[in-house]
């Protein structure tokens, strides 16, 4: 017989570093977790992304057990990565603060295409250059469809 799902939690929590202390504590012991327990799971499981931002989504039983699933960074990081910068702009239609080119877009892209909401390549290159003007990024170069 299934175990019966009691709830999910998401959190963001850099890779290799998960500790008891908030935010993963409180949003795991709210739901009767053992907090050690996931973090030593997820700190094994994340050694090779340490330091990184790494988006995790718990399964948490009836029976207080629990799984958990790693995605992909989120793009906005990897975009900030890309472009080598800390943060985006306060005003991103006004101020920019970076460039980035397609050819980076898509190698965001590919690597997130199993966590997006789309199907094809070019429509998640289309959500990751949305993300990258958000940010205050330019994009250097002419969009691949565009040929």
């Amino acid at each position: 017989m299934a175990k019966e799902i009691t709830g999910f939690v998401k959190l963001q929590v850099k890779g290799g570093q998960a500790n008891p202390a908030p935010p993963v504590g409180p949003a795991l012991g709210s739901k009767g977790i053992n907090i050690m327990e996931f973090c030593k799971q997820f700190n094994a499981r994340t050694q090779d992304k340490m330091g990184k931002v790494v988006p995790v989504v718990i399964t948490v039983y009836s029976d207080k057990s629990f799984d958990f699933v790693i995605k992909t960074a989120p793009a906005a990081v990897q975009l900030m990565e890309a472009a080598k910068i800390q943060k985006g702009s306060k005003e991103s239609n006004r101020s920019k603060v970076g460039k980035v080119t397609w050819q980076q877009i898509e190698a965001i892209a590919k690597d997130k295409l199993p966590d997006m909401n789309c199907f094809t390549l070019e429509s998640a290159m289309k959500m990751v250059a949305g993300t990258a003007r958000s940010l205050g990024l330019n994009i250097e170069g002419d969009a691949p469809w565009k040929n």
